[in-house]
């Protein structure tokens, strides 16, 4: 045996190696934005923006083309992604839950890996982060303007717009507050594009003479889909507040915001009195305006997107880190004439990802297979090098990501939304999407659509009562009940108190 002097190099050098090892694991960097529909994205073949420093992560890397939420609404998304459950297992189902911290969460087994977390910028859930070193988060849903931040120390006011405040607070923690001897997990989230869609001051008469590109099915009449379409809540025709549309005075502003703010929009306004259109002219006037203010807030997400990008290229850290970008869920630009999300519709069912991974993702690549945000945690895990625990109901994307998509991958995607009847009145609802086709279940009234998806991609025609269809009705109907068991959804909901703390 050594004595203490004798073992001493010997523990420097284990010590060294560790860091070494540490310092070669990938950093994570996981950014999220809020609503940010994949039609708002060039790289996915946007018709109306251009979002170039998003782009780079499909151009350096991978986009993946059928990626799913469980659940298309911003709290229970969250929840999904930390803690790889669908919502009925991690209690989180509806914005009106309190996100129960005590439960496993990937962030918790990063840290207990090795690994530095941190969130910043929007986190909905109610419950104060656990599993972070630090966090940094908007209250509750948050403003574009001026947001306080809750930290452990308590609430820390700003001033300014608050996606460029979320990028300040993310680079200051990158360059000044990690501890550059462990790989990182930073989780950098936008509240932008959600509702109302404040722009910046930059970008407040960008696209002022432009008309934007109306989707085809703006004026969807719902005659192809049963009742849950026709009760909606979310229509631009008919749903869209004064307060939204910028003809009100915008809440959260100091006077100098509301100045300019009054001004950028004064003219149009005055114009809108005066003519007072009505009809589908007031739909495609409501949606120019609501359009061009979500396309703004994009824009700003997308610059400070590529300050992130910028700093890890010249920090160096770009080699050695796999950067995400995502959305909480999909988004409406106009299709069957709605804005919002909730529905299994393609639109807000389908979500973006973009990844990018040096030496370890093709650069330019593209990936066809089904995934979800259900995959997001065991994705981190296998990057980090840790085992994903059993209980958690995804899989792994590291070998799709590598172009190598396992054998008996799925071949089917299940959903479940619940939160009714407001905001929006969209019909609690599940069902199974597959290559081709798409069923869906409004079991509260006992209501069942089906879509065809190779001839009928906007889905505006249910063929659930097609004669030509019912044995892929029986079939689809089987693999939903199955999916049902594999995923443990018996039609209850895990309790707040209920959940052992881990």
């Amino acid at each position: 045996m050594c004595g203490p002097t004798r073992c001493l190099p010997l523990l420097l050098i284990g010590i060294f190696a560790l860091n070494a090892a540490a310092q070669q694991r990938p950093n994570i960097l996981f950014i999220m934005s809020d609503d940010h529909g994949y039609q708002a994205i060039s790289a996915y073949g946007s018709k109306v923006n251009q979002t170039p420093n998003i782009d780079r992560l499909a151009k350096e890397g991978m986009r993946l083309d059928r990626c799913f939420v469980t659940n298309s609404i911003c709290g229970p998304a969250r929840a999904v992604i930390l803690t790889g459950k669908y919502n009925h297992l991690n209690g989180f189902t509806t914005n009106e839950k309190r996100f129960n911290g005590a439960q496993q969460t990937v962030a918790k087994l990063l840290q207990a890996g090795g690994y530095q977390t941190a969130v910043i910028g929007k986190w909905h859930l109610v419950s104060d982060p656990t599993g972070f070193d630090h966090w940094s988060i908007l209250q509750g849903q948050g403003p574009y303007y001026n947001p306080g931040m809750k930290t452990p120390g308590g609430v820390v006011k700003h001033t300014g717009y608050t996606t460029d405040i979320i990028t300040d607070q993310t680079l200051e923690w990158l360059q000044k507050s990690r501890d550059p001897n462990k790989p990182f997990f930073l989780m950098y989230q936008h509240k932008a594009p959600h509702r109302n869609w404040q722009p910046p001051p930059r970008y407040l008469d960008k696209y002022k003479d432009v008309t934007i590109p109306e989707p085809a099915n703006l004026f969807d009449d719902y005659k192809g889909r049963g009742t849950p379409a026709r009760e909606n809540q979310m229509s631009i025709a008919k749903h869209l507040t004064p307060h939204d549309l910028k003809i009100a005075p915008q809440p959260g502003l100091n006077p100098q915001q509301a100045e300019v703010f009054k001004k950028a929009y004064e003219e149009e306004n005055k114009k809108l009195a005066e003519t007072n259109p009505q009809g589908d002219d007031r739909t495609r006037w409501n949606y120019q305006r609501y359009v061009k203010d979500y396309l703004r807030c994009v824009d700003a997400a997308d610059d400070n997107v590529g300050r992130v990008l910028r700093y890890l290229d010249d920090s160096g850290l770009a080699k050695n880190t796999v950067v995400i970008y995502t959305s909480d869920q999909g988004w409406y630009l106009g299709e069957h004439g709605w804005y919002d999300k909730r529905w299994m519709y393609e639109e807000s069912f389908r979500t973006p990802f973009l990844i990018r991974w040096p030496d370890k993702i093709k650069p330019g690549s593209v990936n066809k297979d089904l995934v979800m945000n259900l995959d997001f945690a065991e994705t981190f895990l296998e990057i980090a090098g840790l085992p994903v625990p059993p209980e958690m109901q995804g899989r792994s994307l590291v070998p799709v990501l590598q172009g190598n998509t396992p054998a008996d991958w799925r071949k089917s995607v299940y959903y479940h939304y619940y939160e009714f009847p407001q905001p929006h009145h969209v019909h609690p609802h599940y069902g199974i999407r597959t290559d081709k086709h798409k069923l869906i279940h409004f079991y509260t009234i006992n209501e069942w659509e089906l879509y065809d998806l190779e001839k009928d991609p906007s889905e505006m025609q249910s063929r659930y009562m097609d004669p030509a269809y019912e044995k892929i009705v029986a079939d689809l109907k089987r693999q939903l009940e199955e999916l049902r068991k594999q995923y443990k959804d018996d039609g209850t909901v895990a309790e707040f108190d209920s959940l052992t703390p881990k």
